[in-house]
């Protein structure tokens, strides 16, 4: 072709390129107050382009890093592949959060089509043999680069993943590995949109208003808002979501109702029809063992756990152990007390699952003389937030305004700005709290932005909160449970992860860290939100603003280690079952059920508790990051606790403990190893006692 003619019909490209994606606004820099992702603005229609040009762009950057003539240097060959994919990123980023907390039938469309690609674009990058001869190049002569330790933790890392991504397999091995990631990334992406259907579709409509018998006036007037919404005024409306199930759980004396909600709960995902992930799961757990095999791995939780703290299955199955015999005993004993409390109201029925939550809050009320119903007018979800807003104030010194001029995806959201003690930008945060047929259940942190530095330029964050708590009705705010109370700060935890961080990295930064590390800023957190010298700061009657009395702290403080049998069994045996699934070593055609109940019956589960999440809905395991890695929690637990002692020695706002928890825990993401960060900051391992003593066991 005339080169000249070549030149013409590239500049006539370019511009129908332009013309076409004048309106995308993925295709520029956001013209928004702090940067933000303009959400007014961005459409359904613009997220395929904007991916099919993300992965174009990153794959031109991948090619000029993988044939540069220069020599491999840490900034042209690591730091270049760290910063590639800026449009991609930007794109996913927004994208895969939506179709977490508010999908549509298009948005699944367009996930389901561009999962395979992405994973096809990702194993692209990492099975790149020019690359990876230049990253290995690095990491074979790291000592003499003369490296930061952040900067030696980022190659180590990428040579890690280039290696775990099956860079070192012959080429036959990476085309098979190539077919089992597109079919991973699709599984699990079925998985997750099974579970929000099954969310979606059960629906308890009550028309005779003796069957409220026991619920709560608010619970009773929440039902009718959802009956209302969902067109049935007159009738009370209770579905899957958690401010909606547990409350009738624990209250509602019609018993037949309670199995019908508690058996819809547990059997999600597991029904027979067109949601079942019976099937997914099995070629999920099989696609695991056959991949983990093929990087030299004897089961899928080896793999992962090779790059966690633990290390390997055998220290998690030791750990879990050591907390199930205690956690178990306990359950038991509380078992035998609602039992007698179901004798002396002299029924003749024996307890099951569905009657758990119902009698342990009888129990409590007997022992403690206190319900959740006398707490909630205190725990109004606006001063709840503020209270975890102080909390961070008074240990780190940031604040949190609200501005109004930032986009989003749903009224629900509400946007703040954080700043620093000397004033300077940290980020934004988002907070999106409410339960929604778009929106998956639980709750979650993530990123709109990730933070890193670029041309010496500080990049912040845009970190949100989701959340799934009780909302508001025509007569009252939203008011929260302990429970609820304690997962918004849980959540703020991780949010405070990633808004306080100083990494230079994108990889490295926020809460880019070891799956079993990632819940310590998170479950530290908790500890703040129940205790009484906080309580005081913002536990106020949503009615009339009188602050949380002493009386009723201490009822809370009483209680504080009840039902934790329940509470740690149910969590443990979560974690036994994802671990049993991970260890296996050979693919074969498993019945989920039999399966996951002779995993039950070997560790001893009494028929009273059920996992708390079955194999048919556990999204963290089989559609999230948490495969293998569900002990995090639990194992995080042991970091908190031992960490938060470190406050109550000295002042639960001691400013030089604060100071360190975020100098050596909170800034510096993965730019270390977890324990050398976590030994800096405790000055020792952290003392497993400080979990068992926690939960009373």
């Amino acid at each position: 072709m005339n080169r000249y003619l070549f030149i013409i019909l590239s500049l006539f490209s370019m511009a129908t390129f332009a013309a076409e994606n004048a309106e995308n606004p993925f295709f520029s820099t956001y013209d928004t107050p702090y940067g933000a992702p303009p959400f007014d603005q961005i459409q359904v229609e613009h997220y395929m382009p904007a991916f099919q040009e993300g992965m174009k762009r990153q794959d031109k950057e991948i090619e000029g890093i993988a044939s540069n003539a220069a020599a491999p240097t840490f900034e042209n060959t690591v730091v270049a592949l760290d910063l590639s994919g800026e449009l991609l990123r930007n794109v996913s980023l927004v994208f895969f959060s939506l179709t977490e907390s508010e999908t549509n039938d298009k948005m699944n469309a367009i996930a389901e089509e561009i999962t395979p690609v992405l994973s096809e674009h990702q194993d692209n990058i990492y099975l790149n043999a020019k690359l990876f001869s230049r990253v290995k190049l690095l990491h074979e002569k790291k000592a003499s680069l003369n490296l930061t330790r952040e900067q030696e933790r980022l190659l180590d890392d990428y040579y890690k993943k280039f290696v775990r991504s099956g860079a070192s397999l012959n080429a036959v091995d990476q085309i098979r590995l190539r077919e089992i990631n597109k079919e991973l990334s699709l599984l699990t992406l079925k998985f997750s949109d099974n579970v929000l259907n099954e969310n979606n579709s059960f629906r308890l409509v009550i028309d005779n208003k003796a069957d409220l018998a026991g619920l709560p006036q608010s619970v009773i007037d929440a039902a009718a808002e959802t009956a209302k919404n969902a067109g049935l005024a007159g009738q009370w409306m209770f579905t899957l979501h958690i401010p909606s199930i547990i409350p009738f759980l624990q209250y509602a004396d019609n018993r037949d109702l309670r199995e019908k909600m508690y058996k819809a709960y547990i059997n999600k995902g597991d029904n027979d029809d067109k949601n079942d992930n019976k099937a997914i799961v099995n070629k999920l757990v099989n696609y695991r063992i056959e991949r983990a095999k093929l990087l030299g791995y004897p089961n899928h939780a080896a793999y992962v756990l090779d790059e966690n703290m633990a290390k390997t299955p055998e220290t998690v199955m030791t750990f879990l152990e050591g907390i199930w015999t205690r956690g178990l005993a306990q359950a038991k004993k509380e078992v035998s007390d609602m039992q007698e409390m179901i004798k002396a109201e002299g029924k003749d029925i024996k307890l099951e699952a569905w009657d758990w939550w119902y009698y342990s809050e009888k129990v409590r009320m007997a022992r403690f003389n206190i319900d959740e119903s006398e707490m909630k007018p205190y725990f109004k979800l606006e001063n709840v937030r503020q209270g975890a807003f102080t909390v961070a104030n008074k240990l780190y010194g940031i604040q949190f305004k609200k501005v109004n001029n930032v986009p989003v995806y749903h009224p629900d959201v509400e946007v703040f700005e954080v700043l620093d003690a000397d004033g300077s930008y940290l980020g934004l945060f988002y907070s999106d709290y409410f339960p929604r047929p778009g929106k998956r259940s639980g709750a979650w942190m993530g990123n709109f932005g990730e933070s890193y530095v670029r041309n010496g330029k500080e990049i912040r964050p845009f970190v949100y909160n989701v959340g799934n708590f009780t909302k508001p009705t025509v007569d009252a705010p939203s008011l929260l449970n302990e429970d609820e109370v304690k997962t918004l700060f849980h959540e703020f935890g991780h949010a405070l992860h990633g808004l306080l961080t100083k990494c230079n990295y994108i990889s490295l930064s926020g809460t880019n860290v070891h799956r079993d590390f990632v819940e310590l800023p998170s479950q530290i957190m908790e500890n703040w939100a129940m205790h009484p010298e906080v309580l005081k700061l913002y536990a106020r009657h949503y009615q009339t603003g009188e602050i949380i009395p002493d009386s009723l702290i201490e009822k809370i403080k009483k209680a504080g280690t009840f039902n934790q049998g329940f509470m740690t069994t149910e969590l443990v045996a979560a974690a036994l079952l994802d671990m049993d699934w991970h260890t296996q070593t050979e693919k074969q055609d498993f019945d989920v059920r039999a399966f996951e109940s002779a995993n039950m019956d070997s560790i001893g589960l009494i028929d009273e508790i059920v996992p708390r999440y079955r194999s048919t809905f556990f999204n963290h395991i089989f559609s999230g990051d948490y495969s293998a890695g569900y002990y995090a929690y639990l194992w995080a637990e042991v970091l908190d606790a031992d960490a938060f002692e470190a406050f109550v020695e000295k002042g639960i706002f001691d400013k030089t403990t604060a100071t360190s928890f975020r100098k050596n825990i909170l800034e510096r993401g993965n730019s270390e190893d977890p324990m050398v960060l976590y030994r800096r900051f405790r000055g020792a391992n952290p003392n497993p006692e400080a979990l068992l003593k926690r939960r009373g066991l």
